[in-house]
């Protein structure tokens, strides 16, 4: 049994070496906002567990393939009637500009309660359970897969997770917010962006700073939540537990890659999470892991061992060991 259980879609991931053209050739990878978490969790020394579906097809397989080759247990049923979804990552000068998603229809967008069901003694057992805003956007089956899960976990007396991680392209400001102001109403621990945040409570959004984040964490908290966090990027993060609003800024790096930064954040918070250390010292390691995976191109491939972390926070090596 895992110490943190996720739920949800991971894709395979194709990325097009230059301009996209007849011809192109492209990289095939993978990625998915739970699996990230996962792998992240397991580079930190944290055991973890990802639920999912995928479709019976080379992606799917190369998909279960590299969970579990980064030491996450896999536990993914295999849909003979759906494909495994795909995301092209697309570039614009060099860096990567618009991710799209190729999901409808997908194996884990057929996710059920059955499917949920199936694992409940995986979740029941484990000290957190992990959810994004991602699944329920999938359609109603995942959503209620969701529902499924959070019941599970809570009659066990497992800590429900959410981050919010909002997706435009799978559904609307209001739909989404609606169906995520109820999930966090249920969860123990939400995370957001401060947009996503604003958009849970119905705001507008605001100035990204700390006095800001650590409103709309206070206002999350009042949904029903012990503790919320606001990750505000390159401003570090604030959190609001138990009433008690905390603030960690961060060291400035240079981006190659932003994307997969807020799921490794989310990572490290949960690794110190669930070792009993404080909000101070779980905002601390969010920010150094989603640092990390600024520095290197790709979703998770940059996510940190603790060694790593201590490294990069160590004064920059410029030589070459030979």
């Amino acid at each position: 049994m895992s110490a943190v259980v996720t739920l949800g879609e991971t894709m395979a991931l194709l990325t097009p070496q230059g301009r996209l053209i007849a011809g192109s050739a492209m990289t095939v990878g993978i990625g998915g906002a739970e699996s990230n978490v996962a792998i992240g969790l397991a580079r930190l020394g944290v055991d973890a567990t990802w639920v999912s579906r995928v479709g019976d097809d080379d992606l799917g397989r190369a998909v279960v393939r590299e969970i579990r080759a980064e030491g996450v247990r896999v536990l993914a049923g295999t849909d003979p009637d759906a494909p495994t979804g795909m995301m092209l990552k697309e570039f614009r000068g060099g860096r990567p500009h618009r991710v799209r998603y190729y999901r409808a229809g997908s194996a884990a967008s057929r996710l059920a309660p059955a499917h949920v069901d199936a694992v409940a003694d995986e979740i029941a057992a484990a000290r957190v359970l992990h959810l994004t805003g991602i699944t329920p956007a999938l359609g109603t089956g995942p959503r209620a897969a969701v529902v499924r899960a959070v019941e599970i976990a809570r009659e066990a007396g497992v800590l429900v997770s959410l981050d919010v991680n909002h997706r435009r392209t799978l559904w609307s400001d209001a739909e989404a917010r609606a169906v995520l102001a109820d999930l966090v109403a249920t969860c123990d621990l939400v995370l957001a962006g401060p947009e996503e945040a604003a958009l849970v409570l119905g705001l507008d959004p605001g100035p990204v700073d700390a006095e800001w984040g650590a409103d709309l964490a206070a206002r999350l908290a009042k949904l029903g939540p012990a503790t919320a966090v606001v990750k505000l990027g390159p401003l570090g993060a604030v959190a609001v537990a138990d009433g008690a609003p905390v603030h960690a800024p961060t060291r400035a790096v240079e981006v190659v890659d932003a994307v997969g930064a807020g799921d490794a954040f989310v990572a490290g918070y949960l690794a110190e999470l669930v070792e009993g250390r404080p909000a101070e010292a779980a905002l601390a390691l969010g920010n150094a892991a989603g640092g990390a995976v600024c520095l290197v191109p790709g979703d998770w491939e940059g996510l940190p061992t603790r060694a790593e972390l201590a490294a990069l926070q160590a004064d920059p090596i410029t030589d070459v060991v030979r």
